[in-house]
This record gives C-alpha cells, sequence and structure tokens, in this order.
C-alpha cells in the first residue's frame, strides 16, 4: 500500500494547525457574514466569529466550490498516492455529495 493522505473539512473541529501536527489536511468552510465571505480557522478565528454572532450579523454557511476541493485533492496527490477524503456528514450539507461526484 501507497502512502494516503487524510482530508476532512473544519467541520471535523480540527483546527489548521491540529491539522498540522497530525499530519493531515482540512478544507476550511465557507460561511458569509453580512455579505462577505469568510473561511473557518483562516480568515476569521472561531473567538471572531462568535462575537460577530452575539453583534447579530447576518451570518450563512455554505459548501466549498468543486474547484476548492478538487485543488486540496490534487496537492495532496503530489506527495501521497491516494487521498481519503472525510466531508462533513450528507445529512447536513451537500459536501459530501459534490466529493462523491468529484471522485
Amino acid at each position: 500500500m501507497g502512502k494516503v493522505a487524510v482530508i476532512t473539512d473544519s467541520n471535523s473541529g480540527i483546527t489548521q494547525k491540529e491539522a498540522k501536527e497530525l499530519g493531515i489536511r482540512v478544507l476550511p468552510m465557507p460561511f458569509y457574514i453580512d455579505g462577505e465571505v469568510y473561511y473557518e480557522d483562516i480568515t476569521l478565528t472561531q473567538k471572531e466569529f462568535y462575537e460577530r454572532l452575539t453583534d447579530d450579523a447576518d451570518i450563512s454557511t455554505s459548501q466549498p466550490a468543486p474547484a476548492d476541493v478538487m485543488e486540496l485533492w490534487e496537492e495532496a496527490l503530489q506527495e501521497a498516492d491516494e487521498v481519503i477524503y472525510i466531508p462533513m456528514s450528507s445529512g447536513l450539507s451537500g459536501s459530501c455529495q459534490t466529493a462523491m461526484m468529484l471522485a
């Protein structure tokens, strides 16, 4: 068996720092605050998110763009032979369906 890259998304609760320590990759989930896109643990911290939430900001979630998923897979395949991708539950998001279509 060759080298396997493990990828999940930020809904896993794994931070970018923890992912680096674990040797895995975490795809940041996008969300919108007052119409502006942010990426979890990339452009906005959890603390800042909750501050905006208490400020009654208009917040909505989204799934990663297919191009972002593919780019992360392709980067991982530069170093590994296979990718195991564990997205958010199919019952909660379209992310899993998108990943199955891309695979």
